[in-house]
């Protein structure tokens, strides 16, 4: 078991959230489900908790009520090897959700996310802060990320 993970409160779609996400991932499972037991705050054999891999990391969803709403302040990143995987993934995570801006989106659940290139990461962090600047004033204008232009826009081309 992972030491640390992220524990996702859902009104009552956790069954419902945790498989779309290991549909969305490679290497993703559903780990486990636990049920509530008489005296706990849902109806007896009812979804409590839903155990899952994504990619290799740990989730849990919880069935957790109407208290607690997801909010941008947290979100989940998915660091994407090529422009095909930002697709795929951008495609199926804004299925019944919002494009937001920068490579954010909210997906059918509220969870946020942001679906990064790696190649961004890598502009950003270079010494040349001249075409940092100028790949990060494209990226402001896209709701999808697209390598490509934030390269020339990086290139200065």
């Amino acid at each position: 078991m992972q030491k640390i993970r992220t524990c996702l409160w859902f009104d009552d779609q956790a069954p419902e959230a945790a498989t779309f996400y290991v549909s969305v991932f490679p290497n993703s499972r559903i780990a486990g489900v636990t049920r509530h037991l008489e005296g706990t705050p849902g109806p007896t054999g009812s979804v409590m908790t839903v155990e899952f891999v994504l990619d290799g990391v740990e989730f849990v969803a919880l069935n957790g009520g109407t208290k607690y709403p997801f909010s941008p302040a947290v979100s989940l990143v998915a660091n994407c090897a090529t422009q095909e995987e930002v697709d795929r993934l951008w495609q199926r995570l804004c299925d019944d959700g919002k494009e937001v801006q920068c490579g954010w989106l909210t997906d059918k659940y509220g969870v946020s996310w942001r679906v990064v290139p790696v190649a961004l990461m890598e502009m950003l962090s270079e010494a040349d802060t001249a075409a940092s600047q100028r790949a990060i004033a494209v990226m402001l204008g896209m709701k999808k990320l697209d390598i490509a232009t934030l390269q020339r826009a990086y290139d200065n081309a």
